[in-house]
């Protein structure tokens, strides 16, 4: 088996965030700042105790430095992590109060919406701090929910990966779409108009009969979506999808998604390539929302936020031909490609 290469790993910086009265419980991790501002989202979860959010954390941070280099964005990677209150909870004093954490961090760290936040949300951080983005659009420049951006990256990747993979446009293709929420529906609105067959499957009933409604979508049980009759399988829930007994169920040839993280192991990678499935690495295809996060922050424009997105797609086709070429999994040329840039210091946003 051709095992994945380990990533370089850097001295990861952790703040601990505990504020009992505003209901906070949580860390920001900082993995890089060599490219800038560590910059990465705030994830609000339900998690059974502080180490398993101390791992989360750990785990996206690592993957905001690689996406970020590998987009070409001057930050390095972080994230945050809080953990939702068991209870009833006061919303405006807890992400006030992350707000604050933010600040005190002098603009080391650059938050924005991820699972489980919003644009309202981003909107209370910012009555503390400046160091956020993923706040209500202005007309014309970067900002909201970035959840679009994220699909329409993926999107791209898509189509340059089946173009890279069979010579064949989306719209003679099934896509099975694992996980319909924001970007995973929006995906959806993409492929079907490019003219793509559906098969879904979420945990909410609801988002898949709104796909079977609006899309004419085949709805499958989160344990069958993995091994249904498709060209493409696209994890757009969490992370870890692919593992081995997904890998082993597999019936697509490529697979290309919106998840964070979709390798449960190291292992996974060179499983996928013996198997002869084409897999887009999961922060190469999903950069879209860190380059709307990235542009607002830097106050570009929309038209630039699209013309950074749609080089996703250039971007994959060059990572998926140095693979073919060297027989290696397209993971491992994805990490070596983003740990050279991580180490180009670029200039630091003013």
């Amino acid at each position: 088996m051709v095992a994945r290469a380990s990533r370089m790993t850097p001295p990861m910086e952790y703040v601990r965030l505990y504020d009992e009265a505003a209901g906070l419980d949580g860390v920001i991790a900082i993995h890089s700042t060599a490219r800038g501002p560590a910059a990465g989202g705030c994830r609000f979860w339900t998690y059974p105790d502080e180490s398993a959010a101390m791992a989360d954390a750990v785990r996206l941070a690592e993957g905001m430095s690689y996406k970020n280099a590998m987009a070409e964005l001057p930050f390095g990677g972080g994230k945050a992590v809080l953990r939702r209150p068991a209870g009833a909870f006061d919303r405006a004093a807890l992400f006030e109060a992350f707000g604050q954490a933010v600040e005190r961090l002098e603009g080391r760290y650059v938050t924005a919406e991820d699972v489980g936040t919003s644009v309202a949300d981003m909107e209370l951080v910012a009555r503390h701090t400046s160091h956020v983005a993923g706040r209500t659009a202005l007309a014309g420049r970067a900002g909201g929910d970035p959840s679009p951006w994220t699909a329409l990256g993926v999107f791209e990747a898509m189509r340059a990966a089946a173009a890279f993979q069979s010579g064949s446009t989306l719209s003679s293709m099934t896509v099975a779409v694992l996980g319909v929420g924001n970007v995973g529906a929006h995906l959806c609105d993409l492929l079907a108009e490019a003219g793509a067959q559906l098969v879904v499957a979420d945990i909410d009933p609801a988002r898949c009969a709104r796909m079977a409604e609006v899309h004419g979508a085949r709805v499958v049980a989160i344990d069958e979506i993995a091994g249904v009759a498709a060209d493409i399988f696209a994890p757009c829930a969490l992370g870890g999808a692919l593992d081995v007994a997904t890998v082993g169920a597999l019936r697509a040839k490529l697979v290309c998604g919106a998840a964070n993280n979709q390798l449960a192991g190291e292992e996974i990678a060179g499983l996928l390539l013996e198997r002869g499935v084409t897999y887009v690495p999961d922060y190469v295809a999903n950069a879209g929302g860190i380059i709307n996060v990235a542009a607002e922050y830097l106050q570009e424009s929309a038209d630039e936020v699209r013309q950074r997105v749609v080089r996703i797609g250039p971007r994959v086709a060059a990572v998926l031909e140095e693979a073919a070429r060297d027989g290696l999994a397209p993971s491992i040329v994805a990490d070596r490609t983003a740990e050279r840039l991580m180490q180009e210091r670029v200039a630091e946003p003013a």
